[in-house]
């Protein structure tokens, strides 16, 4: 029986879109593109997701790569990209049909900044789950098993009563190879509730 819920943060709660995020600050068509290749480049944000690299550090890598007159800018838009993460429509109805319909355990389980965790509380949808795992936080990420370790020794929590959803392929292999059960979202909100009422029953 599932006992709890686990959900990965972007692409799967919030629309996470750099150049939806660039685009706040930014009209030329030039300097948005480059912000948004340099300034989201994963060679930066990888190390971010594993508290391996400062805020400075990376912008001081970035500043490298920009012409000077879009340094404030690539700071303002870093400052303020946790503001610019749209909720993904139905997910907090989801959210709510699985802790009060179903009285299930929600958790988050996410690959992210030390940057976002201090700001996380600022997120309207994360004020409904409680119970969360982030990587920057822990000094583990996705895939690797330890961070499915620690989530559930961290939360009590059985794997074989756990259910995973990531949007990413290679995050549910590694949650399932440590036995918890994997569901890869593609969007669709309505399959995956449907989905759920078929395993929380």
């Amino acid at each position: 029986m599932i006992k709890n819920v686990v959900f990965d943060f972007g692409q799967v709660l919030v629309h996470f879109q750099p150049a939806y995020m660039v685009a706040k600050y930014v009209t030329d068509e030039a300097d948005a593109k480059l912000l948004e290749e340099v300034l989201f480049d994963r060679l930066y944000w990888d190390k971010l997701d594993e508290g391996t690299i400062s805020n400075e550090e990376m912008m001081s890598a970035v500043q490298a790569r920009i012409p000077q007159r879009l340094w404030s800018l690539a700071e303002e838009i870093y400052a303020h990209w946790i503001y610019h993460i749209p909720e993904i429509e139905g997910m907090v109805q989801l959210i709510l049909r699985v802790k009060e319909g179903y009285g299930k355990r929600v958790l988050l389980l996410s690959n992210i900044s030390k940057f976002f965790v201090e700001h996380a509380d600022e997120v309207p949808i994360l004020r409904l789950i409680e119970e969360r795992v982030f990587s920057a936080a822990c000094g583990m990420v996705k895939p690797n098993r330890e961070i499915f370790e620690h989530l559930c020794t961290t939360y009590a929590l059985r794997p074989e009563e756990t259910l995973f959803i990531d949007d990413s392929p290679k995050n549910i292999a590694g949650a399932e190879a440590y036995g918890i059960r994997g569901y890869i979202f593609d969007g669709d909100v309505e399959k995956l509730g449907a989905y759920l009422d078929e395993v929380l029953q």
